[in-house]
C-alpha cells in the first residue's frame, strides 16, 4: 500500500510538472524576483548579468565572397565607407575569332576560297555587372511581390483594369499597366495586345543602399599586379587571401585607364533589336525586335583600342593557351568610385559581371556556288565575344571614425564593458560574456545556478538601440537582422543550428524563434533585437558546457554565417561571419555600462521553474 500512494504520489508530480512547462507563455514575466527559490513547482523570472566589450577587425578576408561592394555609405556616429573591386579576367582557351583560326587564315586554302584575312576589328566593349533582383512571387500571378497588390492572392489586380494578375499573365497582357500596348484602349476592352511584349519584365533592384539616383564618378583601370591563385609567400604551399586593406592602385599597380565618366544606375531591363532585318520575312521587320535581354546592371562602354591589342590581335598566340598566359598577359581591372553626389552602397552580383567584345570581321558569301569564285562577295559580319571575372576581392577604406568607437575599443582591451555597442559591416562588432565579466567577477552567479534544482523554459537576450546617438530614426537605416555566434571559433550557437522555423512570406524571416530581428516599438520606431538562447543558456547550466565569449555582429543574410580570416585590433587573427563583411549597415546600442536606458539596455531574462 506504501508503495503504491508513493507511486501515485510520483505520477501527479509527473502530470503537474508537464501541465507547468507546456502551459508556459514565451512572453510570461512571472512576479518574483528572488533567485531560484526553495519553493516546488513556481515560474520565475532571473535576470542575468550580461558584459559587452567593443571590438573591431582592422582588416579582413574580401576574396571568393558571394558578391563584391561598390560605392560609398556614410553610417551616422559610425563613419564613412569606400568600397572598390579588383578582379581577375579569364577568357576561353585558343578562341576563334571570326570563323577560321589565326593560322588557317595565315595559310590560306586553295581549295576554299572563303578563307580569307578576316580583317576582326573590335566595334564596342562593356562592362557588365549585374544587380542583385528580387524576384519573389508567392501567389505564381506574374507579379513580384514588391510590385502585387495582395502578393498572396492569385486574383489581385494590380494595375486596377478589372482583370486578375494570373488571367493577364495567361493572356500575356501586362498585369502592372492599364494599357498593354499603349494604344490608348484598355486592356479590359481591347481585343488585339499583340503589339505588346509579354517577354518583357520589370524587375525591383535589390541590395542598393542610399540613393537610387545619385550621380558618380565610375573609373576602371587595367590592373598590372599579377593575383597568384597560391600565395608566394609561404612558396606557394596554400592558396593566396585578399584582404580588404590590399590596394593595388593606391601601390601603383595600375596600367590604362578604360573608363572614366560620370555615371547613374539604370534600373531598367535592357533590351537590344536585332541589327539587320530578314529578307526572308517580309511582314517582320526584325530590327523592331527584342533580339536580347539583359537583367538591370552597371553598363559601360570601355577602351576598344585596348581590347583589340589584348584580345582580338592575340588570336592564335600563346597568350589564349593557358589561364597563367593569359593573366600575365592582361592581369585584370581595378573598378573606382569617388564624386558622389549622395550615398550610394552596391552589393553587386559579381560571380555574373563580364566584359563583352563586340567585333565585326569579313566573310565570303559563295552565293551557292562554292567552286564558282567569280560571284562571290564580302560582307561584314558580327560576333561577340566574352571575359568572364575570376578571383576578385573589395579594398575598404574607413573614414572620419566616431572617436568614441576607438575610446570604447580601448576600454575593451582593458577589460572594461562597454557603455556603447557599435556595429558596422566595415568590421565594427562586439563580444558579449554572460554572467561573468572576463575577469570572471561575478562567476559565482552561474556556478549557484549549475547548483538549484529547475527547469530553464526560456532564455532571451535582448539588445537596445542607442536612440539618443541619432538625430532622426528610421527602419531602412539599421541592419534588419543581427547575428550571434561563438567568438573564439565563428560558430553558431546551438539555438541558431537547431531552429528550422521557416517563415516564406518575409525575406531573411527564416529562424525566426533564434531571432535577432530588428523590432519596432508600440510607435512603429525601432527600438530593439531579440535572441532566443534558450539551448545555449540550458547547455551552459545544467550541462556544464564552458561560458565562451559571444560574437555580435550585423546579418546579411542566413547562408553566410561561414566564416573568413580577419586581424582584430589585438593584431589576432580570428574567424569571422561573411554576414558581417556583407552588409553595410550599421546600429548603436546600449552596452552593459549604459547608464542611458531605463533596464541597462542589454540584458539576460532566464525563465524558469522550480521543482
Amino acid at each position: 500500500m506504501c508503495f503504491l500512494r508513493m507511486f501515485i504520489n510520483r505520477v501527479i508530480f509527473l502530470l503537474l510538472l508537464a501541465v507547468i512547462i507546456f502551459s508556459c507563455d514565451k512572453e510570461y514575466h512571472a512576479a518574483g524576483s528572488g533567485l531560484l527559490l526553495p519553493t516546488s513547482l513556481i515560474s520565475k523570472k532571473f535576470e542575468a548579468p550580461v558584459y559587452s566589450y567593443q571590438n573591431k577587425v582592422n582588416y579582413f578576408q574580401t576574396d571568393g565572397l558571394p558578391l563584391a561592394q561598390l560605392g560609398r555609405i556614410n553610417l551616422p556616429g559610425l563613419g564613412t565607407t569606400e568600397a572598390d573591386i579588383t578582379t581577375k579576367l579569364v577568357a576561353s582557351q585558343n578562341p576563334v575569332f571570326g570563323n577560321f583560326t589565326q593560322k588557317k587564315e595565315d595559310e590560306g586554302d586553295d581549295n576554299n576560297a572563303a578563307v580569307i584575312d578576316e580583317k576582326e576589328t573590335v566595334t564596342q566593349v562593356y562592362l557588365e555587372i549585374p544587380f542583385y533582383n528580387n524576384t519573389n512571387d508567392k501567389d505564381g500571378d506574374g507579379v513580384i511581390d514588391a510590385l502585387d497588390l495582395d502578393p498572396n492572392d492569385r486574383d489581385s489586380d494590380s494595375d486596377g483594369d478589372g482583370l486578375s494578375d494570373s488571367n493577364e499573365t495567361i493572356n500575356n497582357t501586362n498585369p502592372l499597366s492599364k494599357d498593354s500596348d499603349g494604344d490608348g484602349i484598355l486592356d479590359d476592352v481591347d481585343l488585339d495586345n499583340k503589339t505588346y511584349d509579354n517577354e518583357n519584365k520589370t524587375y525591383q533592384v535589390d541590395s542598393i543602399y542610399g540613393n537610387h539616383n545619385t550621380r558618380f564618378n565610375l573609373k576602371v583601370f587595367e590592373l598590372k599586379y599579377f593575383l597568384s591563385k597560391y600565395d608566394p609567400a609561404v612558396e606557394f604551399q596554400k592558396q593566396s587571401k585578399f584582404y580588404s586593406n590590399t590596394d593595388y592602385f593606391e601601390k601603383g599597380f595600375y596600367g590604362e585607364k578604360l573608363y572614366d565618366d560620370f555615371y547613374q544606375l539604370n534600373f531598367d531591363e535592357l533590351r537590344f533589336n536585332y541589327i539587320e532585318d530578314d529578307p526572308d520575312t517580309e511582314d517582320i521587320d526584325e530590327r523592331e525586335t527584342v533580339e536580347t535581354r539583359l537583367t538591370p546592371r552597371i553598363r559601360v562602354p570601355l577602351n576598344k583600342a585596348f581590347f583589340q591589342e589584348k584580345i582580338l590581335d592575340q588570336e592564335g598566340g600563346s597568350v589564349f593557351s593557358n589561364d597563367d598566359n593569359f593573366s600575365k598577359h592582361l592581369r585584370g581591372l581595378i573598378i573606382k568610385t569617388e564624386n558622389f553626389d549622395d550615398d550610394l552602397y552596391m552589393l553587386l552580383d559579381i560571380r555574373n559581371a563580364r566584359i563583352t567584345i563586340e567585333y565585326e570581321y569579313d566573310e565570303v558569301d559563295t552565293n551557292g556556288t562554292a567552286n564558282d569564285t567569280s560571284d562571290d562577295t564580302k560582307e561584314r559580319k558580327s560576333k561577340t565575344f566574352l571575359l568572364n571575372f575570376g578571383m576578385n576581392f573589395n579594398t575598404i577604406r574607413d573614414k572620419n571614425v566616431n572617436l568614441s568607437i576607438d575610446k570604447e575599443i580601448n576600454d575593451s582591451q582593458t577589460q572594461r564593458a562597454s557603455k556603447q555597442i557599435f556595429l558596422s559591416g566595415n568590421g565594427l562588432f562586439s563580444t558579449l560574456k554572460l554572467f561573468e565579466g572576463l575577469d570572471q567577477q561575478g562567476k559565482e552567479i552561474l556556478e549557484d545556478l549549475k547548483g538549484k534544482n529547475f527547469i530553464i523554459n526560456e532564455a532571451n537576450l535582448s539588445l537596445y538601440i542607442d536612440q539618443d546617438s541619432y538625430s532622426s530614426i528610421n527602419k531602412s537605416q539599421f541592419p534588419d537582422r543581427l547575428y550571434l555566434y561563438k567568438y573564439d571559433n565563428g560558430e553558431p550557437l546551438s539555438d541558431f543550428s537547431i531552429d528550422n522555423s521557416v517563415n516564406n512570406n518575409i525575406r531573411n524571416r527564416n529562424k525566426f524563434i533564434y531571432g535577432g530581428i530588428l523590432e519596432l516599438n508600440d510607435a512603429n520606431i525601432p527600438y530593439r533585437y531579440k535572441f532566443k538562447i534558450t539551448d545555449h543558456i540550458n547547455n551552459l547550466i545544467t550541462k556544464d558546457s564552458a561560458n565562451v565569449r559571444l560574437g555580435l555582429v550585423p546579418l546579411n543574410g542566413l547562408n553566410f554565417v561561414n566564416t573568413r580570416r580577419a586581424r582584430a585590433v589585438n593584431q589576432k587573427m580570428i574567424n569571422y561571419p561573411i554576414t558581417a563583411v556583407l552588409n553595410p549597415r550599421g546600429v548603436i546600442l546600449h552596452g552593459s555600462g549604459s547608464q542611458n536606458h531605463p533596464n541597462g539596455g542589454l540584458k539576460l531574462e532566464i525563465f524558469y521553474t522550480e521543482y
